[in-house]
Order: C-alpha cells, then sequence, then structure tokens
C-alpha cells in the first residue's frame, strides 16, 4: 500500500503529461505516481513512463471509467487526483 497515491487520468495528454509528472515528482517525492491511459492514441503511455509514472490502462473509454478503476486498484493512505 502507498502512502501517497497521484492518480492522472490521461487522454491523449503527450503535450504536458512529462511536466505534470516531473512537477509532482519533486514536490511530493514520496509519492507513488500512477497515470492511467483511457486509449490515447499520441503516446501518452510512454512519455508518462519516461517521465518516472507508473502506467496502467483503462479500455473502457470515458473519465468515470477511469476513476472508478483507479479507485479499485489502487490502495493508498492518501489519494491526490490531477489532470495530465
Amino acid at each position: 500500500m502507498d502512502t501517497i497515491a497521484v492518480l492522472i487520468p490521461c487522454y491523449n495528454e503527450s503535450q504536458t503529461i512529462a511536466k505534470v509528472v516531473r512537477d509532482i515528482s519533486a514536490v511530493l517525492p514520496e509519492a507513488t505516481v500512477y497515470v492511467y491511459d483511457n486509449n490515447s492514441t499520441d503516446h501518452t503511455d510512454e512519455i508518462a513512463r519516461q517521465a518516472g509514472a507508473l502506467v496502467r490502462y483503462e479500455y473502457r473509454q470515458g473519465k468515470g471509467n477511469v476513476i472508478r478503476t483507479m479507485f479499485r486498484e489502487i490502495e493508498a493512505d492518501c489519494y491526490l487526483m490531477i489532470d495530465g
């Protein structure tokens, strides 16, 4: 179980995701950063992984599906959800 889990639902966020992951990691180095890719076609997942995030996938389209999956799969003492 993580102490702090940063949850980032993403759909085609390749232009911003690396900066978001790096910035949150600089501010909360003790947090685990999870990027949930929701069928992106612009390599968001690869960019997020290179920036240091743990990447997971939700193939059912829609932010609601991603959020339900994130909270079902990730156990943490504290959650922080941000946009990618």
